[in-house]
């Protein structure tokens, strides 16, 4: 299974940071955000790894190379302008292939199992979310949970973590240089009950802003 790792964005909130480090590359516990992700994915199997760049774009390729350092072959799908998330994917579909892929957002830390979800098979769903309880900036959540099935209707509330198995099917409808968020595809899909998942009850932080990025920094310096 490939890896595509959301990595283009301009990380307006962690300004004036990102005016001259690519998110992706925010130092954290002494390495950038992404080295985290990428030692995480070899360790549990995966080999081959697609990243988006545009927001200074080759601090990233310089950074990471290749991705030998990591045991991993890094491909990068370069957009003149950040597509946005399913922008993203749609425009890297050439190097992801047919078949079913894991989906990594850049700006989150996490000690989830990307090992676990090599075994996940669709079938006829077209994603399977990994969904966290949800952090106080976003008391309200995102998607429901019921018997492994992903919904958006009452009922206890999780928040999606960035962390997803997904068919390129789910992006079909979006051209290679569109600008289109995930979100409305997601919300739809768990409309149709075309969506499986899981809670992840373990260390997992979204890094959007600074003052976050000072939690993990703080959480990372504890141990």
């Amino acid at each position: 299974m490939r890896v595509m790792i959301l990595a283009a964005g301009k990380g307006e909130r962690l300004r004036p940071l990102t005016d001259t480090v690519p998110k992706a590359m925010v130092p954290a516990g002494g390495k950038p955000l992404i080295a985290w992700h990428l030692e995480r994915l070899a360790r549990a199997g995966y080999r081959e790894a697609v990243i988006n760049v545009s927001h200074l774009a080759e601090q990233i390729v310089e950074g990471l190379g290749g991705g030998e350092r990591y045991g991993l072959r890094i491909t990068y799908s370069r957009e003149r302008e950040p597509l946005e998330t399913a922008g993203g994917i749609a425009h890297a579909r050439a190097l992801l292939g047919e078949a079913p892929f894991l989906l990594v957002n850049a700006d989150i830390y996490c000690e989830f199992d990307f090992a676990a979800l090599r075994r996940v098979s669709l079938a006829a769903r077209l994603a399977h979310l990994v969904l966290v309880p949800n952090p106080r900036h976003r008391s309200r959540g995102d998607f429901t949970l019921e018997d492994a099935v992903i919904g958006d209707g009452a009922g206890p509330r999780y928040t999606y973590a960035g962390i997803a198995v997904m068919s390129p099917a789910l992006v079909a409808g979006v051209g290679p240089e569109q600008k289109a968020p995930l979100a409305p595809l997601l919300y739809a899909a768990a409309e149709r009950r075309l969506l499986s998942g899981e809670l992840y009850g373990g260390v997992w932080q979204d890094v959007g802003t600074r003052e976050r990025l000072a939690e993990l920094e703080a959480h990372l310096a504890s141990r």
